[in-house]
């Protein structure tokens, strides 16, 4: 590192050559603010030479001119001084000469960047980082020990304690953990859950004033291009914030634990990466608009393609679990064949392969496919409309049924040979939630 000072009118010895030669006029300034060093605007900087330090009795001279009636040894021993333990500081602390006297200016933000800041803080309390347990042996000792199987986030949906999240989050889960913003940890219990829809709902006893429940907001008026902020805990890191645009509406993806698909989902570009499940999915103003749930990746990791299920879905939903601790969705009680099957049969519908006696198809009288005596294959009904509205495939049909309520009576038309039937059924509830 080179060592700088200011030493100014010195008559360098010529048997060194380390020096340029300093100016004939070595009247300066340096700086405005020092008094006797005002007059003259002209100064220079010459490297401190360790020949001069160590041979002083050779025949140099310094001279500082101040002004032409002044000059004293003080002045010059004063300046020497300061200059030697300015140098040694920079020496000791290992700053670079060029940035020792840098002055940070102050960080100025755009009011963009202040609102996503905001945001952000605002909305960051409300953010939980959900820890999934299993009960595993220890193949040696035989022990059971309890280890973290899986992991994703939640947020807070009000003062009582209830946490939303996805259902895949917390599935096959012995113990749940939840850790609020401030760090503190939770045991959480499952109030209810909805595997349709890929929501649930936990508990945690935690003080009302550690828990601070997430602004709701609408998603029925959702536009392509808004902007958007998914807040959550990627891969285990602690509190992350990723931007983007709504990219597309009223997509349709399957629940990842029963295959139902889930209509209306909002795609975004926004980063949503694993441990992002069951996160929040913002508006501008910092309303809640979707629970983060999927990605589309071969790899898993995020593509620029990511799907949050509606906050307008979600808000049903946790009612009824906060209520009830289930979900009343009607079902026809049948087991339907795959979508590619009955292309290849050359007809448009959903073919019944089971319904059973005790169900609501069953009770109305509905065909299920079986094999004859021979081992022959007899195709069950096929059914192509529910209330009039057709039926194509399987998602056709669970979306009219979300449409219906337990109880209701449907008119169900089916393709049973050559001809059509048309049966009424009685729609109820799934058996493990009654």
């Amino acid at each position: 590192m080179a060592v700088y000072s200011l030493i100014t009118s010195a008559t360098v010895p010529k048997s060194s050559s380390f020096y340029p030669k300093p100016p004939t006029n070595s009247n300066f300034t340096l700086f405005k603010s020092t008094p006797f060093l005002r007059r003259n605007p002209n100064f220079k900087l010459f490297p401190i030479s360790s020949h001069l330090l160590q041979n002083p009795n050779e025949n140099v001279s310094s001279k500082f001119f101040i002004d032409k009636d002044l000059s004293s040894f003080k002045d010059s021993l004063f300046i020497l001084c300061t200059s030697l333990a300015l140098s040694f500081s920079l020496y000791l602390t290992d700053v670079d000469p060029a940035l020792a006297f840098v002055v940070t200016s102050p960080r100025k933000l755009q009011t963009d960047e202040l609102a996503t800041v905001r945001l952000f803080q605002e909305n960051t309390p409300s953010v939980v980082y959900i820890t999934n347990l299993a009960v595993r042996q220890d193949a040696f000792t035989l022990d059971v020990l309890e280890v973290p199987q899986g992991s994703g986030s939640g947020f807070v949906w009000d003062k009582d304690g209830h946490i939303v999240t996805n259902y895949h989050v917390i599935r096959g889960a012995s113990d749940l953990r939840v850790t609020l913003a401030d760090q503190s940890t939770f045991e959480a219990k499952v109030v209810g859950f909805d595997q349709d829809k890929d929501v649930a709902v936990l508990s945690v006893d935690a003080p009302k004033e550690k828990l601070r429940p997430i602004p709701v907001g609408v998603s029925a008026d959702l536009l392509v291009g808004q902007k958007v902020f998914a807040i959550g805990n990627p891969f285990g890191l602690d509190h992350t914030l990723t931007t983007g645009v709504i990219s597309g509406l009223r997509r349709e993806i399957s629940s990842a634990a029963t295959g139902r698909p889930i209509q209306d989902v909002i795609q975004t570009d926004a980063a949503i990466n694993p441990g992002n499940s069951g996160g929040p999915l913002l508006d501008s103003s910092g309303s809640l608009i979707g629970i983060n749930t999927a990605i589309y990746s071969p790899s898993g990791a995020s593509s620029g393609v990511g799907f949050s299920i509606p906050v307008d879905t979600v808000g049903g939903i946790v009612d009824q679990l906060v209520k009830f601790g289930k979900v009343t969705r009607p079902i026809l009680g049948i087991k339907f064949a795959p979508d590619q099957s009955v292309e290849q049969l050359g007809v448009s519908g959903v073919l019944v392969l089971d319904a059973p006696p005790n169900g609501p198809a069953g009770k109305a009288g509905l065909l299920a496919t079986k094999r004859d005596s021979y081992g022959r294959l007899i195709l069950g009904d096929i059914i192509t409309s529910v209330n009039g509205k057709k039926v194509s495939n399987g998602s056709d049909l669970y979306r009219i049924l979300d449409q219906c309520n337990v109880g209701d009576e449907v008119t169900v038309e089916v393709l049973r040979g050559d001809h059509k039937e048309k049966i009424p059924v009685v729609l109820e509830p799934k058996a493990d939630e009654t």
